[in-house]
């Protein structure tokens, strides 16, 4: 029931967060769609095992958000510059590597923090195995033992 209501207040953050509006009728719906959402969740059985809110250090979750953005730009900017250059310096790499998360979380928020970053994109994720395509083989390269799965593995509780 504890986990239900962490969830469930989550949620209800997660809507304000990004609604903004403090209008009765949206709060209304935020209220019903994280109601819904829960009872759709342990109808599907996907509430469970793993916890996200006890297996992660908050603390280092909450510092990796700007690092993140940073790393973000940055990609951003060589993205744009291989892009304006006349010879359109581009090198398409698929590359495989192994991760150094261990729990579904971590894989997960590894995976969508390299989709996030412009000029890659995760392919196929699973548990000892990233597949990653990459705009240039010095994206691809500098993937494995990289500062953002260094980070991400930080962030789980072991």
């Amino acid at each position: 029931m504890a986990r239900s209501f962490t969830i469930l207040v989550a949620l209800l953050l997660f809507w304000l967060l990004l609604s903004g509006m403090f209008v009765p009728f949206l709060l209304a719906a935020g209220v019903g769609s994280a109601i819904a959402v829960l009872l759709f969740s342990r109808r599907m059985d996907v509430i469970g095992g793993e916890e996200l809110p006890n297996r992660l250090h908050w603390f280092k979750l909450l510092a990796y958000g700007p690092w993140l953005i940073k790393e973000i730009i940055l990609a951003a900017w060589d993205v744009s510059k291989r892009i304006l250059h006349p010879k359109l310096p581009i090198s398409p790499a698929l590359v495989e590597f192994t991760p150094s998360q261990t729990m579904d979380a971590g894989l997960v928020i590894h995976a969508n923090s390299i989709t996030l970053t412009p000029g890659t994109i995760s392919v196929e994720v699973e548990h000892g195995r990233f597949l990653v395509h990459a705009l240039s083989s010095e994206a691809a390269a500098s993937l494995a033992g990289s500062e953002m799965d260094r980070r991400c593995a930080d962030m789980e509780v072991r």
